[in-house]
């Protein structure tokens, strides 16, 4: 019987891997499946983090320029950037005066409904096959994003309510995705696939930003849903032809791949029909991506809804630029997270270091890192090259713990990935829901005193998480997760 979270089992886990993979070739990553799926299954998070961040650029024009309230580009603190010169366009679009309390609710109500699918969403993947599931909740939420506007003008209680709706169908996504990368990803592929997968959250960040902002000055606000809810509406036809839950189950899978793949996974995917909830519950590695996955979530979801706000209001820029310079940290973060998924399985393969110590270090570097470039972006008053330049450096390395914490259900327990990921994404998503009230509340006269309160916050709760995790966190399949064969207890990994 393993013993739980032993450095014992860290330091066997990349040679027993090796040793059952080299029982069948490696199939090429060339045209493959599973690297088809990844590519997919990026495109599906493009659009899911599009509809989810769109918001917060249209945001910006959504609201009366004259307004007493905060958040007008000619009443920032600083000087105000002047824009090339354009065309003047008569945009029909309504516009709302809604304080800075409304817009934190607004902001934040994605999240009220986002917390709620995902435990749910880990287990009906596990039980039904995450395709449809995943499929579905992105057509739900394609829906309610094209009836935005329509939500807008009726009130913000009419577009709180969308914006819940819209944060339910999201909530089974990536709950869904672990349970199929469980099926699909081989033990030493993982950070390869599942980083090239979830990069496209941040290029869904990297091009909804500035392209929002220019839909904003060319059409008007409303087109910003229209868009983008075009482009989810293709992409789940894509995904229902395209997509399969199993290897097995992929009509077009080559013989050599499917085995390399199936052949990988044997040892380490539970036959057990029964979910182990109590030691799932109880386990402490678990609570060690817990603890990581909210701390860092509170600085990336404050970023994410609130960073367009800071520049319009603080630094002054325009919503053209606003969307482009907002871009900058996610372009960072996604260039970071791909070259961290390739560093992180060439240390595990070839070097044979410990998954443990990878995950660990890849968390610490992807937490304290942005800590510390955060709280540095407080300090730059209005030198608007370097406040950018800080917080791009910050969401950039935190996209080190893409192959850190942020994967590491799949190594302890990948038969039940989906139902752990939906665990923590739970806890994960209450700064999403707080985060941006609080902000909010603290920055009701927009000083940069305030803001610099906000970052210190984010960036304490981020030193936590990563002590935490380096302290908890665990690199191999827990006992309770182990395969079980006849005759013996749960599998030695």
């Amino acid at each position: 019987m393993l013993r739980s979270g032993s450095d014992t089992e860290g330091d066997h886990t990349p040679l027993l891997h090796r040793s059952n993979e080299d029982k069948v070739p490696r199939a090429p990553a060339c045209g493959s499946s599973r690297y088809g799926l990844a590519l997919l299954s990026s495109l599906g998070f493009f659009v899911v983090y599009s509809l989810r961040v769109n918001l917060s650029v249209a945001m910006v024009d959504m609201l009366n320029s004259t307004r007493p309230a905060t958040g007008n580009h000619s009443s920032s603190i600083c000087p105000a950037h002047t824009d090339p010169a354009r065309p003047t366009r008569h945009h029909p679009a309504g516009v709302y005066s809604w304080d800075s309390e409304t817009q934190g609710w607004i902001l934040g109500s994605f999240f009220y409904g986002y917390i709620l699918t995902q435990v749910p969403g880990g287990y009906l993947s596990g039980r039904y096959g995450p395709k449809w599931l995943l499929g579905f909740g992105v057509l739900s939420t394609v829906v309610f994003t094209l009836l935005t506007p329509t939500a807008a003008d009726l009130g913000p209680g009419y577009l709180i309510g969308v914006r819940v709706l819209e944060g339910i169908g999201e909530g089974v996504t990536f709950p869904s995705m672990y349970a199929m990368w469980a099926a699909w990803a081989p033990p030493l592929e993982r950070s390869r696939l599942l980083t090239i997968s979830y990069i496209g959250a941040q290029l869904g960040t990297v091009i909804s930003l500035p392209l929002s902002g220019e839909i904003c000055f060319y059409l008007d606000w409303t087109y910003v849903f229209y868009v983008f809810g075009a482009v989810g509406l293709v992409w789940f036809v894509l995904w229902a032809f395209l997509a399969f839950d199993t290897p097995d189950s992929h009509p077009r899978i080559s013989e050599q791949e499917r085995l390399y793949i199936t052949s990988s996974l044997k040892n380490e995917l539970s036959t057990s029909g029964r979910i182990p909830w109590r030691a799932i519950l109880t386990s402490g590695p678990l609570w060690a991506i817990v603890v990581a996955h909210f701390s860092y979530n509170w600085t990336f979801y404050t970023l994410l809804t609130l960073l367009p706000t800071y520049m319009n209001d603080v630094l002054g820029f325009s919503i053209q630029q606003n969307g482009l310079l907002s871009a900058l940290p996610y372009l960072g973060c996604a260039v970071m997270a791909v070259l961290s998924g390739q560093l992180a399985d060439y240390l595990r393969e070839t070097c044979l270091y410990r998954t443990v110590t990878v995950r660990k270090c890849f968390s610490i570097v992807g937490m304290i890192g942005p800590a510390v470039f955060l709280v540095a972006a407080g300090y730059t008053g209005c030198n608007y090259v370097l406040a950018v330049t800080f917080l791009t450096v910050s969401s950039a390395l935190g996209g080190v713990s893409a192959s850190g914490f942020n994967i590491n259900h799949l190594d302890i327990a990948p038969s039940y990935a989906g139902i752990l990921l939906g665990i923590t994404n739970t806890f994960a998503t209450i700064p999403g829901m707080v985060g941006p009230v609080i902000a909010r509340a603290l920055t009701k006269q927009n000083t940069i005193e305030e803001w610099q309160s906000v970052f210190y916050i984010a960036a304490a709760i981020n030193l936590f998480g990563a002590a935490f995790y380096a302290l908890m966190g665990r690199g191999a399949v827990q006992p309770w997760a182990a395969p079980r064969h006849h005759g013996h207890g749960a599998l030695i990994h």
